[in-house]
């Protein structure tokens, strides 16, 4: 018998560990994979994917989600609810250490995924929950008929204006730069927007600070290129500032970019012998719905063939 409880485990439940498991499943490989909240990842926030191949009119993030789980669980990939705690490699095996005990895998494939980016401003912190917002499907309806800001430039930042012109009245658009960085058919819906007057862009501006008594009423902004310091009433602020890495927990245990995101080969295997990343975890140049589900069939693989070698070994 191997000297592990696992094959391969698994940790993160998004397009990327769940294509993981869809793979290692169907090569009869005993896998489990363990996510600390919700099985799905980020997607699962997300209203419509429009940019993933095969649905021609979208699909909500839900469904994808939960389409590609029962498409897992069909090929025997067992789930768990859980948080590992630290991750130690071994010479026959790898240890993770959970808050309920402690599991051994022959390989692990991490695909922890990436959270959202604070602003890191006062009032921030203060206000999440009470005006403040990373996440347009969860929120958005709570702002029926209201004005309210989203900061950022990106794809995320241009899909969820798009998204929340459903509600708000009115989408002031603040933005650091002079040009936004998303893709350029989001950036044509959302001038197209502008010109009705539902959404107002603010280039070269930066908030300083989220206002408030009980709840957001207002942003202090300013202008990178004049220095102009302004008050912009709002009664919320959505921000999709960029994402961070969730590998803290790695404990530095793998080499890293500077940012955080792990370093792999083609193969996704990290340093570390048996340990491979796939998804937004992983340091590369483009982080959607069907680069994770490619990384995470890469990683899958790889493990199998790592095993195999392994275990002749």
């Amino acid at each position: 018998m191997p000297p592990w409880d696992y094959d391969i485990i698994i940790v993160g439940g998004g397009p990327a560990g769940l294509t993981a498991g869809i793979y290692a499943g169907r090569s009869r490989l005993k896998t489990l994979l363990l996510e600390k909240l919700i099985h799905g990842g980020q997607v699962m926030t997300t209203d419509l994917v429009e940019n993933y191949p095969g649905f021609p009119e979208g699909v909500s993030g839900f469904e994808l989600s939960d389409r590609m789980r029962k498409q897992a669980e069909r090929f025997g990939l067992e789930f768990r609810n859980g948080e590992v705690l630290e991750l130690i490699p071994g010479a026959d095996s790898h240890l993770m250490k959970l808050e309920g005990g402690e599991l051994r895998a022959g390989a692990v494939i991490i695909a922890s995924g990436a959270r959202y980016r604070s602003l890191g401003v006062p009032g921030e912190k203060e206000f999440t929950g009470k005006g403040v917002s990373y996440c347009a499907t969860c929120d958005g309806a709570l702002f029926r008929g209201e004005t309210i800001a989203v900061v950022g430039g990106g794809d995320t930042a241009l899909t969820d204006t798009m998204f929340l012109t459903r509600f708000a009245a009115k989408i002031h658009l603040i933005h650091r730069r002079n040009a936004f960085r998303g893709e350029k058919f989001l950036q044509e819906q959302v001038f197209a927007r502008e010109k009705e007057g539902k959404v107002e862009i603010h280039w070269d501006t930066v908030v300083q600070e989220v206002r408030g008594v009980q709840a957001v009423e207002s942003l202090i902004l300013q202008n990178l290129k004049t220095g102009a310091v302004s008050s912009l009433p709002v009664a919320g602020a959505f921000i999709f500032v960029g994402i961070t890495p969730n590998t803290i927990w790695l404990k530095n245990l793998v080499p890293m970019d500077e940012w955080g995101f792990i370093l792999t080969n083609d193969l996704m295997a990290t340093t570390v012998p048996g340990i491979f990343a796939a998804g937004d975890v992983r340091s590369k140049l483009l982080r959607q719905i069907s680069t994770a589900v490619g990384d995470g069939a890469t990683a899958a693989f790889a493990a199998e063939n790592y095993l195999s070698e392994h275990l002749k070994g």
